[in-house]
């Protein structure tokens, strides 16, 4: 979910793939700017978090980096659960990576948030004389299924950050949607505040609210 408050939107974020596709190298690249050549596999999840300023807004990305070891797909539930958005990675040399980023598709189109962004990335895009995966057959796939589509590479930086900036419009735009639909009128609001006043509570509901 993404919680709105005073223009600054928290945002849960989940990446999810197999493992050794690139999925930690992206974080830390986006998050710190860094690439090593050597990352050690991700046991569980690891946690990561980033501030971006959109254009009056702020956007806090509470990212988690999930690990693509099959011993650990039963706890993914918890971590894509209430998620407002998920990078589903795959490495562009390895067909089986492509193989089991659909499979992640299918499980968040069952059991994730049905308003949740989802985002399809292609890395490794450096290692293009070891492509197994085309980039019109990821894209072909990705808009067959609603998700937006962008090859990248950890290593060079190449589109890292385009990727999570474009995930910050759509969020944007999904999370406002989502208020403005489900907006209460304005009578519920005022019988809904005012028992809360009444207990002696403050709780500015016109300022922050949950999409």
């Amino acid at each position: 979910m993404a919680t709105i408050g005073h223009n600054n939107l928290n945002a849960k974020l989940v990446l999810l793939g197999d493992m050794g596709a690139g999925k930690s190298s992206l974080v830390l690249r986006f998050v710190k700017g860094q690439f090593l050549e050597f990352q050690e596999s991700t046991i569980g999840a690891a946690f990561f978090s980033q501030t971006l300023a959109v254009n009056d807004a702020t956007v806090k990305f509470e990212i988690w980096d999930t690990a693509g070891q099959e011993r650990y797909h039963s706890l993914a539930p918890m971590y894509y659960r209430g998620a407002a958005a998920a990078i589903i990675v795959y490495d562009i040399t390895s067909a089986d990576s492509f193989t089991r980023a659909r499979k992640w598709v299918q499980e968040l189109q069952k059991q994730g948030n049905p308003n949740m962004v989802m985002a399809l990335a292609g890395n490794k895009a450096d290692l293009e004389d070891k492509r197994q995966v085309t980039a019109e057959e990821a894209r072909v796939y990705a808009e067959e299924n609603g998700l937006f589509f962008m090859e990248t590479s950890a290593k060079t930086a190449a589109n890292v950050n385009d990727i999570f900036y474009e995930i910050d419009n759509l969020e944007g735009e999904t999370c406002l949607s989502s208020r403005e639909k489900s907006a209460p009128s304005l009578w519920s609001r005022i019988f809904f505040v005012f028992p809360i006043f009444w207990l002696g509570l403050k709780l500015d509901v016109f300022q922050a609210g949950v999409c």
